[in-house]
């Protein structure tokens, strides 16, 4: 139905039900100088019209399709198989709501089970929830579940070469909480526990793409007794060890490279996962599987810690949102690709990346500062990176994230980052105009 707006005769009646003279009444409360008085809007066109200005718009953002991409610091550029879009947005599950009744929502349910198994499975977890709204939500989640579980400690160790922007949010989660972020550099099986420590975080791999060791960094950890949370790469868990099997306590990520396109940013996807042990402190939901009175195969929410559902002060966290429909993605691109086509993948971007990495190498000036990396990797410049990736965007190549955009002490560093996408023609023009760039 069309949107049909009040006549002035319904709003007259409204307004005097609850005793004000006129709308402007009902807005005394903001001074008037932060009132809008008149809305600069240009006069109505048609539908062609608005949707040539929208294409206008567009044109004017960087995008992907029609550059050589090699940005990443979180948000990855990948291939999604036409297929994910299309089951995604089918009506079914395009405005499903939150499965308060699991018998006329099954199919909401079931798309939750599978995921979960499936990304269980991925990151090496006994169970893996679903879900929150990105991977620095999961993490300051995770950061929360563990200092809860550790009563009576108050430290977290997080890495220096965690994402700044992760970082933040973290800091943001804990204002009120007596919780002391402390940072620690480089390897964290060199990280400094003491007995106030409640967990320390691995990036899995860094800010930097340097790929760290997590199974000494865990067992030092429980020798302390603190726990182990790691923020991984998915996609780099298809071909390296997962955090699960290296001991980590607590594993979140970023799904938005499992099926999500870019989307400015957002709406991601945040997974977490976890141990039996601290199952009851995880936030967000579990779906399970079960059978009716009948027999017959079924699905429930089997836990919710969120305060939707239980009593306030019994919530394990204020979370009231799942990413619903970017788990779905995530979750039919998984079950699209299977173990052995996310493996493909994975393995595409790793070859590319080092393939990138060596060529960048032998350039006079230019140097690879990440030792281990997946698909991403650090590199010196020698002139700042910034100037570069302007240089550079005139043709049509979008080189890498400038870290002086956080670190503005790092000038002359230039995060690259190489996926599946990237064909080798592509590599090979970065090499050749970052060579010219230098000179």
């Amino acid at each position: 139905m069309p949107f049909i707006p009040n006549t002035d005769a319904e709003r007259t009646e409204m307004l005097k039900t609850i005793g004000v003279e006129s709308v402007e009444e009902l807005f005394s409360d903001i001074p008037a100088h932060l009132r809008i008085q008149k809305l600069d809007l240009p006069d109505g066109v048609s539908e062609m019209e608005a949707l040539a200005a929208l294409d206008a718009l567009a044109e004017r953002n960087a995008q992907t399709t029609k550059m050589d991409w090699f940005v990443g610091a979180g948000a990855y550029n990948s291939y999604i198989p036409s297929l994910v879009p299309a089951l995604a947005s089918r009506g079914e599950f395009l405005t499903a709501y939150t499965p308060y009744q699991p018998e006329v929502s099954q199919g909401t349910l079931q798309a939750i089970f599978e995921y979960q198994s499936m990304a269980a499975k991925l990151l090496g977890m006994p169970v893996v929830n679903a879900s929150h709204y990105d991977g620095a939500t999961a993490l300051a989640e995770a950061v929360l579940m563990a200092w809860k579980a550790k009563e009576g400690r108050n430290r977290i160790l997080l890495p220096a070469d965690l994402h700044p922007e992760y970082a933040k949010v973290i800091a943001t989660y804990l204002t009120s909480f007596d919780i002391e972020l402390a940072r620690y550099d480089g390897d964290p099986e060199r990280a400094s526990l003491d007995e106030r420590t409640a967990a320390v975080v691995v990036a899995y791999p860094g800010f930097s793409g340097e790929v760290y060791p997590v199974e000494k960094a865990a067992a030092r950890a429980h020798a302390a007794g603190a726990l182990c949370i790691v923020q991984a790469d998915p996609v780099m868990c298809a071909i390296f060890k997962s955090p699960g099997e290296q001991g980590a306590d607590i594993v979140t990520a970023e799904g938005q490279s499992l099926g999500n396109p870019l989307n400015f940013g957002g709406p991601y996807l945040g997974m977490l996962g976890t141990t039996e042990a601290l199952l009851r402190r995880m936030p967000g939901r579990i779906a399970g599987e079960t059978k009716d009175k009948e027999g017959r195969r079924g699905f429930v929410l089997t836990l919710s810690t969120r305060e939707q559902h239980i009593r306030r002060e019994k919530a394990v966290s204020n979370i009231c949102s799942n990413q619903g429909l970017s788990m779905l993605q995530t979750c039919i691109y998984l079950a699209a690709l299977g173990k052995q086509g996310l493996r493909h993948v994975a393995k595409q971007s790793y070859d590319k990346a080092h393939y990138a990495a060596e060529l960048i190498g032998r350039i006079p000036g230019f140097r690879v500062a990440t030792k281990q990396f997946f698909r991403e990797f650090l590199v010196q410049t020698p002139k700042p990176a910034a100037d570069i990736a302007r240089a550079l965007a005139k043709k049509g190549i979008v080189p890498g994230l400038p870290v002086s955009r956080y670190f503005p002490d790092k000038p002359n560093e230039l995060l690259v980052c190489v996926t599946e996408m990237n064909s080798r023609p592509q590599i090979e023009r970065l090499a050749i105009a970052l060579k010219e760039a230098s000179k």
